[in-house]
């Protein structure tokens, strides 16, 4: 039989459980699942029935999540739980995210060892929404932390203050779904809130490097008011957080046409204006690959697909012109 684990943050409320993880705060009652599927409560307490299943398991390059400011060309353990606390209407990994996907379990010490077979650089939680495979994180994490290998985040953002400053100083590098600035687009196509987001992301940039992905969806969010204003914000709040514009195709309960190369583009040349990195994926637009140097514009990074052509840094300095770049190696 499997050994139960009692979620965190959960409480009592009369005859139903409150689970505290994320800002949904699902009310259940005895054999009821939360929205995400991984959380259930049984004999009167919530068991994180999806400790240690995933769905997926690979070796991935880095700039796959994308990360493109974190050992850049350097592999890293990717895996997931199956599930998520969103139910995007466009969602491009549905099949792990939103049905009763096959899964396989796994453990912290198997994982450290196929880490190190790999060659990889720490492990990635991401795929899904890792955020809701809470407790096997903790574990997972702070198990890496101690052999001396790197935590990265991929994640939609949605979760409580509490939860989130535990994991906080466990992880060493996020990207963050900001799916769109507008909380009604939240609302109707993601079934959450905009503000929980934002609280997330502020909340990473203080303590570790962040880097933030918009999926550009015709008709939805690609006005050039919706990027002027996500764009802005970024900026207010750091312009040296990298921001990846990707391009949607439909899938799911989506018939969206796919992202016109030139709505790309033009989302590239708005975040330019503000932002001092910028990239471009899920479509090959020539340069918005390339990181450049903020300071002197000369290519500090060039990409081919998921690989590295050329790095010209010094550790984080542009070799060009020494300036410092929000790049860790």
């Amino acid at each position: 039989m499997k050994e139960r684990h009692p979620a965190r943050y959960q409480r009592r409320e009369g005859d139903l459980i409150i689970c505290a993880l994320c800002p949904h705060m699902c009310r259940l009652s005895e054999g009821e699942r939360g929205i995400c599927r991984g959380r259930m409560v049984i004999d009167g307490e919530l068991i994180a029935v999806n400790y240690g299943l995933t769905p997926s398991l690979s070796i991935d390059p880095i700039e796959k999540k994308p990360l493109y400011h974190f050992y850049p060309g350097q592999p890293i353990l990717s895996l997931g739980p199956a599930g998520c606390n969103f139910r995007c209407e466009f969602c491009q990994n549905w099949q792990i995210s939103q049905t009763d996907f096959p899964t396989h379990e796994v453990d912290p010490q198997s994982l450290l060892s196929y880490a190190r077979e790999g060659g990889a650089i720490g492990i990635s939680y991401t795929y899904t929404e890792p955020l809701i495979w809470f407790e096997f994180i903790y574990d997972c994490a702070s198990a890496f932390r101690e052999a001396g290998f790197k935590n990265v985040m991929v994640s939609n953002g949605y979760v409580n203050p509490e939860p989130l400053a535990e994991l906080l100083p466990l992880i060493d590098a996020w990207n963050i779904d900001l799916k769109s600035i507008r909380p009604e687009f939240y609302r109707r196509l993601s079934g959450g809130t905009l503000e929980p987001v934002l609280k997330t992301i502020e909340a990473v940039n203080r303590v570790a490097l962040v880097e933030l992905t918009n999926l550009v969806i015709p008709g939805e969010n690609d006005s050039e008011e919706d990027l002027r204003d996500l764009v802005a914000w970024v900026a207010d709040l750091d312009r040296s957080i990298p921001l990846h514009f990707s391009r949607y195709h439909p899938d799911y309960k989506s018939s969206h046409p796919p992202t016109p190369a030139s709505t790309l583009e033009a989302a590239y040349r708005i975040g330019r204006e503000r932002l001092d990195y910028v990239y471009v994926g899920n479509i090959f637009i020539r340069g918005t690959d390339t990181t450049w140097c903020p300071n002197c514009g000369k290519a500090v990074i060039e990409r081919s697909g998921f690989g590295i052509r050329a790095i010209q840094l010094e550790v984080d300095r542009c070799a060009h012109c020494g300036h410092q770049c929000r790049i860790v190696r």
